[in-house]
């Protein structure tokens, strides 16, 4: 690893630009420097070049460290940009533009970076789960393969949807945050007051011996506080999915902020040398193996930076950008709120999740939220240590917060949802999961579909899950374990079920939906009718999981096989579920060797989509190399012509 740049070398920006809501008349973007900058953007429409200086309400300027400023670049053009054309953009800095001071964001041959503004949808990517030290390629390289290879702007991905977990609090590698600790250090990035905890700030957590891979001795020793310590730090097991390892669970504003830095961007690794911490020989071990596999993902950040640079990009939280089962129940809620030291935890991710994601999506509903963050980052002005009671005054502001999800006027519409904080709490059990939207949310949704002729719904979970895994999640719920299911899915509450299942039914909402998701680590896609409903609406479900991750490949296996037999389309169990008024046909992945309807490989999924809003192409694009995976309809319910177009 190559030496810590002097202190007077440190460049001028850590991350970014990175590209987010992009419209003819307003364009987004997100950059973090080492200093307050004052950037002049550089357009060029047709060969001709134009300045945009960004300064005032154009450019939000957010200290989070001596030498960390986030820029939240908000830029309203009086002349619309034209769409379906290349617009070439530059980005100055003292007069240097990003050729200079980040080269790594071109492609070759090409001068400056670019992007294009599309008209409609009619293609786009999408993927969730990106876990920087899962043993597998990172699934954005996928999203840059296709842009260096020049496509017309016609042919370009209208987006870049990310459905959840684009960083992990919960699930961090011994390296990481060796090199979070460092990197917090090297930039003075602003300590933090903890109450409730054993150690009583921010720099005492750090130096603590059992801050790698023991952080659950830092909790209170208390008799009471023994589901906090199981909940955030216990390094459970999950015997069914999967096993989940806080014990470097991410705790301060620093620590995540951080964390999104060495996630996104090549340039934070080259301020730092992570070095091995004192460990005893089991931890070394695994810090050694963690290591290696983190040597992959570092070596890829260049051109994961380039993806953001040159494709507009949309994000929506799930459990990991906070935390794993992430207000699953009314009970987890009420103990993680009940703590200071959980709900800080909670509370510091949330910040983090608004100024490096929330925002870009719908910047118009951040306002006040900013505006609190900007007399926050104040306080820390003199001493460096952010005001603790700001700091949880923001925190309850984001907790009730209600507009994380958000629409985009495209054609089709794309409706963002949240599925996290607006909850439908059990009315039997405090301990049942929640349904993933409340009664509020769902009539919302309903009032935004109206009379859209079709819809893409993101929607962090499927609606149309697996139903064995399902029905598994389900029993093991019924016994008051939810946790070890993560039993997160729509069919999970019989309310919320009900009532998303007779939006899709209403007579007056889009006669085509797409539902895009993640969060379950493997792929697959639905398509669903309504029984006995000649011209009702047509649904997709379609599934891409992970980008950096993977579900067990045997486990994998063997649920798609039972569910197969068990789920066959004349099997009496369907009648037993909530979706039993609709006819769900998976389509098949063209890469099965047995039947396999689930596809189980880290990558990104592409969608193409015809005139009328409706999936003519869904693809797999595999991170490990493999030619993309196209999800095939049985050809036995194809049209003659149809057929005869696949075969050739």
């Amino acid at each position: 690893m190559s030496a810590p740049v002097p202190q007077q070398a440190l460049p001028p920006v850590l991350a970014g630009p990175m590209l987010r809501r992009l419209e003819p008349g307003r364009l987004v973007l997100w950059l973090v420097g080492t200093r307050q900058l004052a950037p002049v953007l550089r357009l060029w429409v047709d060969g001709e070049s134009r300045d945009y200086p960004l300064q005032g309400e154009a450019c939000w300027v957010l200290p989070f460290g001596r030498h960390a400023f986030v820029h939240l670049i908000d830029l309203r053009l009086e002349q619309p940009l034209p769409q379906d054309r290349q617009i070439d953009y530059d980005l100055l800095l003292d007069g240097e533009g990003i050729a200079c001071w980040a080269p790594h964001l071109l492609h070759a041959q090409a001068p400056r970076p670019s992007f294009v503004l599309r008209k409609r949808i009619d293609q786009l990517l999408h993927g969730s789960c990106r876990k920087p030290h899962f043993p597998c390629n990172d699934g954005l390289l996928c999203a840059d393969d296709l842009m260096a290879a020049g496509p017309a702007p016609e042919q370009r991905p209208a987006l870049l949807m990310l459905s959840g977990d684009q960083i992990y609090t919960d699930d961090v590698a011994g390296p990481m945050l060796r090199a979070i600790h460092q990197l917090i250090e090297r930039l003075g990035l602003f300590d933090e007051h903890l109450e409730g905890a054993v150690v009583s700030d921010s720099a005492s957590l750090y130096q603590h011996p059992a801050s790698y891979y023991h952080r659950a001795d830092l909790l209170p020793a208390l008799k009471s506080n023994e589901t906090l310590r199981e909940r955030f730090f216990g390094g459970k097991r999950k015997p069914i999915f999967t096993s989940s390892n806080a014990e470097n669970h991410l705790v301060t504003l620093a620590e995540v902020m951080a964390m999104y830095l060495l996630s996104w961007s090549p340039v934070p690794w080259t301020l730092i040398e992570p070095r091995m911490p004192e460990l005893g020989p089991r931890e070394a071990e695994r810090y050694r193996l963690e290591e290696g596999r983190l040597q992959g993902f570092r070596a890829s950040l260049p051109r994961a930076a380039r993806v953001f640079a040159h494709l507009p990009t949309l994000m929506i939280f799930d459990d990991h950008d906070i935390t794993d089962d992430w207000n699953l129940s009314a009970q987890w809620e009420e103990t993680a709120y009940g703590h200071p030291f959980s709900k800080r935890i909670i509370g510091n991710a949330l910040v983090a999740y608004l100024l490096c994601q929330g925002w870009g999506n719908d910047p118009d509903a951040f306002g006040e939220p900013l505006d609190d963050l900007q007399a926050l980052a104040a306080t820390a002005r003199t001493d460096h240590h952010l005001d603790s009671g700001g700091l949880d005054a923001l925190i309850d502001r984001l907790i009730a917060f209600n507009r994380w999800q958000y629409v985009l006027p495209t054609e089709p519409a794309l409706v963002v949802l949240d599925t996290r904080t607006r909850r439908w709490r059990s009315e039997i059990s405090l301990a049942r999961p929640s349904g993933l939207l409340d009664w509020e949310a769902l009539s919302e949704l309903q009032q935004e579909l109206l009379d859209h002729p079709s819809a893409i719904i993101v929607s962090p979970a499927p609606i149309f899950g697996v139903k064995l895994i399902e029905t598994v999640q389900r029993i093991i719920s019924a016994f008051g374990y939810p946790l070890l299911v993560d039993a997160e899915n729509w069919m999970a509450h019989r309310g919320a079920a009900q009532v998303i299942l007779n939006i899709f039914r209403h007579s007056r909402t889009p006669g085509s939906y797409v539902i895009l998701s993640g969060d379950v680590h493997y792929s697959f896609v639905y398509q669903i009718l309504i029984r006995h409903r000649q011209g009702g609406p047509k649904i997709w479900q379609i599934t891409s999981s992970g980008i950096k991750n993977e579900f067990p490949r045997a486990l994998l296996d063997v649920f798609d096989r039972l569910n197969r037999w068990l789920y066959a389309p004349r099997s009496p169990l369907n009648w037993f579920t909530k979706r039993r008024p609709m006819k769900v046909v998976p389509r098949t992945p063209a890469h099965s060797k047995a039947g396999e309807r689930l596809w189980n490989s880290a990558g990104l999924g592409r969608v193409f989509f015809d005139q009328e809003g409706r999936p003519s192409r869904i693809f797999q694009l595999n991170a490990n190399g493999a030619e993309p995976t196209e999800f095939l309809e049985d050809r036995d319910d194809q049209p003659a012509e149809q057929t005869q177009a696949r075969r050739v």
